[in-house]
């Protein structure tokens, strides 16, 4: 077809013990939004990282075409130079550089060999305005927040000359009104000629903004349908993707919540470098023995902050405010006194505050409790097999081995591996933050049963989540936070997104 920009066909990659891609076959058309779909380890990302030369040429087989020419790419440099810019699911940002230095690294706005600062200032403001992310060019990359990184890295791809956009899970870190945004940004790029390809695990998403999807299974192409011809429902893509048909998106529940376990009273948290900043202001709230409590926010609102900052005093300065747990006050100064108090969290960023990619498996899922897996302070190596094969086959983890390495497994099965780390300390308090970010429908699924079984076990767990369809589908009762306020409490009887975006939006509390 002359309008085809991309085909790759016959492609299979393998890696040690696991073939990745087998006999993978996709064209794209020119400007299209060509939607990517499939569980976790289905071999999307391993896909794209073959078109675009992450995994070099002569590293699989098969044949990647770019308007019809066979391309042959050895590195990422040879496939930027074709108009072709990925932004991989895991963020690849310099955390103490400024949002302007991450934004033209390696594509410096430089006259004779001088680094033109007006220039990158000016230019930064703009993509900023296009991707809907205030902040300052100047502020430093590790202070904005998950959801603000991610669209610093778009806005880096959109510097540069872009034939073909690879988003890998690009509204994974965002909120609904910034998802929407960005949808609307695709839709700004398709009327530019820019082609889109989008690999997302939000089906609704998808069907919204996608012109083709292409489902993969289990590192094989399924199918391709047309959402110009036909009506695609989010059922028949899952259908496809997971052989079966999952009737419904949340488990049953059995509630059996007890008493009050956990309070947090009067939370007041400054900012850790702007410290006449007010992050958080006189929070209050409680859960109960086998409940789910939910935080809804948008992003800015203090949701992550409160976690840290109650986790250990991991976040944030000039701490005030008390915390209860079964009547007794108890104090965190750090990590440590938190995980012996009966708490767990688990980040909303696991590269960088959950996982040690470089090591094993198994030495991740029992790091946070060595002295389950040690005798006479020493870790015997069979305790820690022990513990890791139960904790793999408990959550589901796709791996070859245990002692495979973190890094190689795709996303959502690194962010079971998080789930488990912290399973494994025995809390009494969970508290999950976005505990299902970058996750398929399958695999959320199965998270959700976990944290049901958890609750049934008596076990009182925090949910924060962007996705407010999630809150609402598995929390008890859901606070919504807004500028570090609490803001509203609602029941699961009486939620809904309206109510929940209302709250979320308001300056002051509702009594």
């Amino acid at each position: 077809m002359q309008n085809r920009m991309l085909e790759m066909e016959g492609i299979t990659k393998t890696f040690p013990g696991v073939t990745a891609l087998e006999n993978v076959n996709i064209q794209v058309q020119k400007g299209a939004i060509h939607a990517l779909v499939g569980e976790n380890g289905a071999g999307k990302s391993t896909l794209m990282k073959v078109l675009s030369g992450v995994h070099p040429y002569g590293t699989y087989s098969g044949n990647v075409y770019i308007h019809g020419k066979l391309c042959t790419f050895k590195n990422i440099n040879e496939s930027e130079n074709k108009g072709i810019v990925i932004i991989h699911q895991e963020l690849a940002l310099i955390p103490e550089l400024s949002v302007a230095e991450n934004i033209f690294l390696g594509n410096e706005q430089a006259e004779k060999g001088i680094i033109n600062w007006n220039k990158t200032v000016t230019k930064t403001i703009d993509l900023l305005k296009k991707v809907g992310l205030n902040v300052s060019p100047l502020d430093i990359i590790k202070n904005i927040g998950v959801g603000g990184q991610q669209l610093v890295e778009i806005a880096k791809a959109m510097s540069r000359e872009v034939q073909l956009l690879i988003l890998d899970e690009p509204t994974a870190a965002l909120n609904e009104e910034d998802s929407e945004n960005l949808l609307k940004l695709l839709f700004e790029f398709k009327k530019q000629g820019i082609t889109c390809i989008l690999i997302s695990h939000k089906l609704k998403e998808v069907i919204k903004v996608a012109d083709y999807v292409t489902v993969l299974r289990d590192g094989q192409t399924i199918e391709t349908l047309s959402l110009q011809k036909n009506e695609v429902t989010e059922n028949q893509i899952i259908k496809q993707m997971v052989g079966r048909d999952l009737k419904k998106i949340f488990p049953d529940r059995h509630e059996n919540i007890g008493d009050k376990v956990f309070e947090i009273e009067n939370w007041t948290v400054y900012h850790p470098q702007q410290l006449t900043k007010k992050v958080l202001d006189d929070v209050s709230l409680h859960v109960r023995k086998g409940e789910i409590i939910g935080i809804a926010g948008l992003m800015g609102a203090g949701r992550t902050e409160l976690a840290m900052s109650v986790f250990g005093k991991s976040y944030g300065r000039k701490i005030r405010g008390n915390i209860y747990k079964n009547g007794n006050k108890i104090t965190m100064k750090n990590v440590n006194e938190a995980i012996e108090h009966g708490l767990a969290y688990v980040s909303e960023n696991r590269k960088e505050y959950g996982l040690i990619l470089i090591d094993s498996v198994k030495r991740n899922l029992t790091l946070s409790n060595l002295k389950k897996v040690s005798k006479r302070y020493r870790i015997k190596d069979y305790l820690e097999v022990q513990a890791a094969e139960h904790l793999k086959k408990q959550m589901n983890i796709k791996t070859s081995s245990v002692e495979k390495k973190v890094v190689h497994l795709s996303g959502g099965n690194q962010q079971k591996v998080v789930l488990g780390k912290w399973l494994f300390t025995e809390p009494e308090v969970l508290i999950l933050d976005e505990p299902t970010r970058g996750i398929d429908v399958g695999a959320k699924f199965e998270i959700y049963k976990i944290i049901n079984e958890l609750a049934e076990l008596e076990k009182s767990i925090i949910i924060i989540s962007s996705e407010l369809p999630e809150l609402i589908g598995i929390c008890d009762r859901i606070y919504s936070l807004s500028n570090g306020k609490i803001t509203g409490e609602v029941n699961r009887d009486n939620a809904d997104q309206e109510k929940l975006m209302e709250y979320m939006t308001e300056e002051y509390g509702r009594s």
